[in-house]
């Protein structure tokens, strides 16, 4: 084999694409007026569809490794492309409304386009190394992403998330060092015959390590306390980005490494624990919010916890993969339908301030209506199908009493999302007050919307639906047939 064949650069052709568009971005926003700055979305748009279409067209092919087995392109890495930088695109629109003629506007593309390229290489990683690359170009850029608001609130999450990803950070790599020193290697394809071989203890060590860092990319427990913070801190967009991008790279990368882990120890229990403990308190804690954006934030932990269920029974269960990739692509979609909601009406920050949002603008509060009770996991939507399908490889691993949790929790996040939904359909006291005539004018005045938001908030909305009722087609793809 030649080393050029060995390497097989072209096959990162997606990642390179995205990266490329980011330092396009960037190099360009430094020579535009500040008036002209939208060229560079056009910019990182254009190598975001360019990088979809590539991932669709790379779906139809077959398993293959590059850079000497490091990397793997397979069905999972293709789904993963596509709908990250499909996410990543939509988080870009919402930026439209937020981020026009500002100051920072072409650096904030390019941070989105190089953090976007950090979860791909996770998704694909194939050796520790690149796991740990990986890690860093997907939160690095966030730290920046979310001190960009500028105000205390997005300081203080800013830091938090910091200091939190440096310690995750450092335990992912003192990962990578144990297990390297146990094995001698950091290539997954070697890893399971000397891990079985190795000490227990060192392994677990090593391990843990991992998936603590993994954990916090993806926000679940017990390296979840930044989620709620950057969701409330951060801007619209940038919030919209954080709950849901890195956690499709994450999520997949720890789907890969639990899948590889020797029986020695009793791994689909630890992560099931993991998965109870992030849905259950992120439900727990989400009851309590009024901001919708941290009500948001505890929700994405608690949705991290169900997308561990088929991380948990990986290799138990052929359900496993294809319904977390199913469950990612719902819950990417459904999930920044959500977050477009709150970006279009920037300035409700509680959910009391969305009373009247059905009559005044009801094809937003349809939205959100629709995207809320996917995120629960309602027929026909696309999550409804997730959950069923994670529940159901759980099952059929003999962890019953994980899908247990699952309908259980389910049912609890239920409440909350109603919290938010009463309102909007709620009569306000200015009705009985000022009459209902000058109450619905000073509603329509008041729900003042960004247009690109709203429009992205009706598409997230329609397309959860869509997939839900065209779920078959969607397994076909997710499964690789």
């Amino acid at each position: 084999m030649t080393a050029e064949a060995a390497m097989r650069p072209l096959l990162l052709l997606p990642e390179i694409v995205v990266f490329v568009g980011g330092l396009a971005a960037l190099l360009a926003g430094s020579f535009l007026a500040r008036r002209r700055q939208w060229i560079t979305r056009v910019v990182a748009g254009v190598a975001l569809v360019s990088a979809a279409v590539l991932a669709a067209i790379a779906l139809a092919g077959s398993d293959l490794m590059a850079f000497e087995g490091t990397f793997r392109v397979d069905t999972a890495t293709g789904v993963a492309r596509l709908v990250a930088c499909l996410g990543t695109l939509a988080a870009l629109g919402l930026a439209a409304d937020e981020l026009a003629d500002s100051p920072r506007e072409s650096e904030s593309y390019a941070l989105l386009l190089f953090s976007t390229t950090g979860a791909l290489v996770l998704a694909g990683a194939e050796d520790l190394l690149v796991l740990g690359a990986g890690f860093l170009l997907t939160s690095i850029p966030l730290y920046g992403l979310i001190g960009m608001a500028r105000t205390g609130r997005g300081a203080e999450a800013a830091m938090k998330t910091y200091l939190l990803g440096a310690l995750f950070g450092i335990l992912l790599l003192a990962g990578v060092t144990v297990l390297y020193g146990v094995t001698g290697t950091t290539t997954y394809a070697e890893l399971p015959d000397r891990l079985a071989a190795a000490p227990a203890g060192a392994v677990a060590a090593g391990t843990i390590g991992l998936l603590a860092g993994l954990l916090f990319e993806a926000g679940g427990v017990p390296a979840h306390f930044w989620v709620p913070d950057a969701a409330q801190g951060a801007g619209g967009a940038v919030a919209a980005f954080l709950t849901t991008i890195p956690k499709i790279g994450a999520l997949l990368a720890t789907y890969r490494l639990v899948a590889l882990l020797p029986g020695t120890l009793d791994w689909p229990v630890f992560v099931g624990v993991l998965a109870a403990a992030s849905m259950t308190l992120g439900n727990l804690a989400a009851y309590w919010q009024q901001d919708p954006r941290r009500l948001l934030g505890w929700s994405t932990v608690s949705q991290v916890g169900f997308l561990l269920v088929p991380v948990a029974v990986a290799g138990a269960s052929p359900l496993a993969l294809p319904s977390l990739l199913l469950y990612l692509a719902g819950y990417t979609v459904t999930n920044l339908g959500a977050f477009a909601v709150s970006t279009a009406l920037p300035d409700r920050r509680e959910l009391a301030s969305y009373q009247g949002l059905g009559r005044a603008r009801p094809w937003l509060g349809t939205s959100l209506v629709v995207t809320l009770l996917g995120l629960v996991g309602t027929p026909p939507t696309v999550v409804f199908v997730g959950k069923l399908t994670t529940a159901t490889a759980a099952w059929d691993a003999g962890l019953a009493w994980l899908t247990v949790l699952v309908v259980l929790n389910s049912l609890l996040s239920l409440f909350y999302y109603l919290r938010w939904i009463e309102p909007v359909y709620a009569s306000g006291r200015s009705r009985e007050e000022a009459g209902e005539e000058a109450a619905e004018e000073a509603g329509e005045a008041a729900f003042v919307v960004r247009p690109w938001s709203a429009r992205i908030a009706v598409a997230a909305a329609l397309l959860s639906v869509a997939l839900g009722i065209g779920a078959g087609p969607l397994w076909a793809v997710v499964t690789g047939r």
